[in-house]
């Protein structure tokens, strides 16, 4: 996921008065919702969004009450994914890899490259270590929300599978607490989960990945006076973009899984080599780097607020990458095939280490290594009081020394992520469209022609009330998630030792 502002907007004539008259309308929904979701407290002299600590906490809740599990059963995860455990006749729609691959699309996006290279910069190179310490702690939320998301799935008559908070929540409170309180809390906190990931997903899992993917092709093309410069080419591209999405997302979460599964490990790979070879370039400067980070982590002075401002930059970046509590994850994990919840919750914390761990590591290595000017110049410029740079320049600027035409390598990882978050995005609105209207063929064909038209819009507008209020609306649902995940983390204990009990007894055993 990405937390960058946009930066391109419709030039002029009908367009930029669309575009004008939208924002006018939704400009103070958009700062009231704002001001309450990201409202910032202030510890130890430091102010960062209460949604962070409220994220951070919650993982380091479950980390304890499950005993690290994260840790302990890393190994077991690993097989499970690889299908390991898995057989063929177990109910579902999709392998564990491609559940993996198709959430993991959600969340590996532009904040892996933009958000990292603002952590570094406001942050100090010690904000990488908060960043993977929250990103470890947020692999066992993921656990929570994606057992449950299994366990409290619904199977359709045509077998394909919904799941994710507007279920685990409706179905699991009230199973928990089985009176009339609990029926109606469980409504509740279900019916705003859905609305919130139905919003999110038509405006903000899209618009914002298509205008910042035609952004960047744009500047490599020559920018305004080259290829496609104007609106006319943002149109062409946007249909072609809606084309391509639409033909994938209305084929279910089974194309999704073929896609994602092909498309996550080939955008990973693309984006790591470039890591490595700016960091094989520069291998002398590594143990420097590491040193920075620890070092930068536990200082007394720092960037931005000392050791306290580098940890909570880390926290918030990585929480704004990973979206562990968030509630979206469960939603592609609730499709696998399996009869035990909790083998999902096991390949589930996987994804953070992925995101957070791996690929926004290797961004903030890449960074502190290649020490360009800029970035050391914008830092002082933050460390000063001034703007905070745009993070993507920070990194592109780090890999332009060893590999000048990196532009164009980061413009295939940029079109990459956002598509693949696009068309999760498209399959997580959908489940929340039909949780909302009903599932029936007219029903989600009319959902698939509104999300295309937003993928469309998004290649010509920016939108940027509409997006801050999008982000907002993602962030609130974490409210309502983990207070649900609270009440229902001992039914995830259960399972975890019921499935414990079956591996002992031989009762599930390795398939191969």
């Amino acid at each position: 996921m990405s937390d960058s502002s946009p930066v391109l907007a419709a030039e002029g004539g009908a367009l930029s008065g669309i575009e004008n008259a939208i924002n006018t309308v939704f400009d103070p929904i958009s700062e009231g919702l704002s001001g309450f979701v990201f409202a910032e407290v202030t510890v130890f002299g430091v102010t960062f969004p209460w949604i962070v600590a409220w994220l951070v906490i919650a993982a380091a809740a479950f980390t304890v009450y499950f005993g690290f599990v994260q840790f302990r059963a890393f190994r077991l995860a690993t097989r499970i994914a690889r299908g390991q455990y898995t057989r063929s006749d177990e109910p579902g729609e999709i392998s564990h890899f491609q559940a993996l691959s198709s959430a993991l699309s959600g969340t590996v996006g532009l904040g892996n490259i933009a958000g990292v290279g603002v952590a570094v910069t406001v942050g100090g190179a010690g904000a990488t270590f908060w960043m993977i310490l929250c990103g470890l702690l947020g692999m066992c939320t993921k656990f929570v929300e994606c057992t449950l998301g299994v366990k409290y799935r619904e199977v359709h008559a045509d077998g394909t599978v919904s799941g994710g908070p507007m279920h685990y929540l409706r179905k699991g409170i009230a199973e928990r607490f089985p009176n009339a309180t609990g029926k109606t809390l469980g409504r509740i906190l279900a019916g705003g989960a859905a609305v919130m990931i139905l919003f999110f997903g038509i405006a903000g899992g899209n618009m914002f990945q298509a205008n910042q993917s035609f952004a960047q092709l744009r500047d490599v093309t020559g920018g305004d006076d080259g290829l496609l410069g104007g609106d006319g080419a943002a149109l062409i591209f946007g249909l072609l973009l809606a084309a391509f999405v639409g033909a994938v997302v209305i084929g279910g979460i089974k194309s999704i899984g073929a896609v994602t599964s092909k498309l996550v490990p080939t955008m990973g790979i693309v984006y790591v080599v470039a890591c490595l070879i700016v960091i094989g370039v520069n291998l002398d400067a590594v143990p420097g780097a590491i040193g920075e980070i620890f070092a930068g982590a536990f200082a007394p002075e720092g960037v931005a607020g000392g050791a306290i401002g580098a940890l909570i930059v880390g926290f918030q970046r990585a929480a704004f990458s990973n979206e562990a509590g968030l509630g979206s994850a469960p939603i592609a994990h609730s499709a696998v095939r399996t009869k035990h919840p909790i083998t999902e919750g096991y390949v589930a914390l996987l994804e953070p280490f992925v995101d957070t761990v791996v690929i926004c590591t290797m961004t903030a290595l890449t960074v502190i290594i290649a020490k360009t000017q800029f970035w050391t110049d914008a830092k002082a410029t933050v460390f000063a009081g001034g703007e905070t740079p745009d993070g993507v320049t920070v990194t592109s600027e780090s890999f332009a020394t060893v590999l000048p035409w990196f532009p164009y390598v980061l413009t295939v990882a940029v079109v990459l992520f956002a598509v693949s978050t696009i068309i999760t995005w498209g399959y997580y609105g959908q489940k929340a469209w039909t949780y909302l209207f009903g599932k029936s063929a007219f029903s989600e064909r009319l959902y698939h022609v509104v999300f295309c038209l937003f993928v469309v819009a998004g290649s010509v507008l920016t939108l940027g009330s509409v997006l801050d209020f999008a982000d907002a609306v993602l962030f609130l649902l974490a409210l309502f998630n983990i207070a649900g995940l609270y009440l229902l983390a001992p039914v995830v204990k259960r399972e975890m030792r019921d499935y414990r009990e079956r591996r002992r007894n031989g009762e599930v055993a390795r398939v191969k």
